[in-house]
């Protein structure tokens, strides 16, 4: 990330479900991962997370939902798996364009808010 990339503001989606369930960019970035790689675990070390946790990640989504977002297999011949259902993906698209319509939505208020910001709040003693 660029160093002015790191001081531009952005809005963060996150659903939070009545019975306290969440759903985020973490859980999002975590199925992108599995996606690419074929593995939870080989997922949660890319983003410096462990197996368990990802692990529990992808149950936690898996309950949250009346269809499987990942569906994985134990390890065989060829070794276990992981892979995103034909839900998961759609999932996964639907919350990435909910993103998107937020920050298009949010650009005008954004720039404003970026207008008015203080630069130099670090400095203050």
């Amino acid at each position: 990330m660029t160093d002015s990339a790191a001081k531009t503001l952005v809005p963060v989606l996150r659903i939070s479900f009545p019975d306290e369930d969440r759903l985020g960019h973490g859980k999002m970035e975590l199925l992108e991962h599995i996606r690419q790689t074929g593995s939870i675990s080989a997922a949660g070390r890319a983003m410096d997370m462990s197996y368990r946790r990802a692990w529990l990640l992808v149950s936690e989504m898996n309950r949250m939902f009346n269809e499987q977002v990942v569906e994985s297999q134990r390890g065989g011949q060829k070794g276990g798996g992981a892979a995103l259902t034909p839900f998961g993906e759609e999932l996964l698209a639907r919350f990435r364009r909910m993103e998107r319509t937020m920050r298009t939505s949010l650009a005008d208020d954004l720039a404003w808010l970026e207008g008015k910001r203080n630069l130099q709040q670090g400095e203050r003693g």
